[in-house]
Order: structure tokens, then sequence, then C-alpha cells
């Protein structure tokens, strides 16, 4: 049966979908993705020592913000995708917001750094490591979300490939933020922005493989 077939036979209402089954794969997805992630942080890097302090900052709460902001962007898209024809819909501003918002914070404090300071705040200690760090993270995530997405019916396979990676690594660098020490705006904007965006190209590479149905 072609694609266009399925979702003809879909809007005529011939086929019984059981109710709930998007809400169950991808609950089932997130819980994956969040435990697998702190199961291979805690394995691997281990929470900064500092946590407790940190926690009572501002600015380690802006770090959270990013990829949970995304998380949620990335979840209204991979759902709204996972059905036929459907789009990216309101998904996308809020996906796109807290980048803007990020990348206006982080050019603004590089803008008004000394200029010997301005390297190690783009830098920091770890950008060689953080993007594959973040991309390690949301492995089992990723597996987990393309799972969920191949039960159901996207007729936008690349779309909804990247939607799952983009929400895997959102997760994946939401548990990172336990481990990493970095704190610079323009650190997160341009080496968790790598990280996040990894899976998110991944899954769009393989979407239209691994998706097809």
């Amino acid at each position: 049966m072609r694609t266009d077939e399925l979702v003809n036979l879909l809007a005529a209402g011939d086929l019984a979908v059981p109710r709930g089954v998007s809400l169950r794969r991808f609950a089932t997805a997130v819980v994956i993705a969040f435990a697998g992630a702190v199961t291979l942080m805690l394995a691997i890097y281990g929470i900064r020592p500092d946590i407790g302090m940190a926690a009572r900052t501002p600015i380690f709460w802006a770090k959270v913000a990013f990829p949970l902001c995304l998380a949620l962007g990335s979840t209204i898209a991979v759902v709204r995708l996972s059905r036929p024809s459907k789009r990216v819909g309101v998904g996308l501003p809020v996906i796109v917001l807290p980048v803007v918002v990020l990348w206006v914070a982080a050019a603004a404090l590089v803008t008004m750094a000394v200029p010997e300071a301005r390297q190690g705040l783009i830098f920091g200690q770890t950008w060689r490591s953080c993007p594959f760090n973040i991309l390690l993270l949301c492995a089992p995530g990723f597996v987990a979300m393309i799972w969920a997405v191949r039960g159901l019916a996207p007729t936008r396979p690349r779309r909804a490939g990247a939607a799952a990676g983009l929400l895997a690594s959102s997760i994946g660098t939401l548990v990172y933020c336990l481990h990493c020490s970095e704190m610079s705006p323009a650190f997160w904007g341009v080496w968790y922005l790598l990280g996040l965006l990894l899976p998110a190209a991944i899954g769009a590479l393989l979407g239209p493989r691994l998706l097809r149905w």
C-alpha cells in the first residue's frame, strides 16, 4: 500500500487506531532516553562535584532551561510529524526562540567581555569533547525515539527523523548539564548546539530509511 492510499484510508475512517498509542510510545521513549542518558552519564562522566553550589545560581538554571525548551519544541514537532501529512507547526518557533535568545545573550556577553577573555567564553575547557559527549548520551534516546515514530504513521520521514533526533539530544543535553561545568552562554550557543544538532542531522539522514513503511 502506498503512502497516499493509507492516508486516504485513515482519513476515511476505515482503520481503527487504538486510542493513546502515540502517547504511550512517546512516553516510553522519553523514559528510555532519560534513564539511558543518566546511566551513561553516571557510568562514564559522573556528576560535577560542585552541583549543589551550582544549582543555587541562576546561570545554572538558564543552562538547564535551554535544552528543556528544545525538548518541549521537539516533542511537539515529532508528535505532529508522526501523523500523516502533519507539519512541524508551533513546534518550530518553540525550537527556534530559545536558540535566538541564547545567541543574543552570548553575543552580548562576548561583546562586553575584555578581548583576552572572549576566547575562553566561547571555547571553555571542553569544546573538543562536549558535542560528542552529548551524542553519546543521547544514543539510547535516539533508538527509542526512532522506534516510537516508526510505529506510527510519518509521511515526512526526513523531518520526523530530525525531530526525533533533536528530542533525544535535548534529553541527553539536559542530563549532561549535571556533569558539565561550562557556565558560559557563548559556549552553550556553539558547542551544546552542535551536540544537539548532530543527532538531528543523523535522524534526517536516516529517516527515509528507518521510518519507511
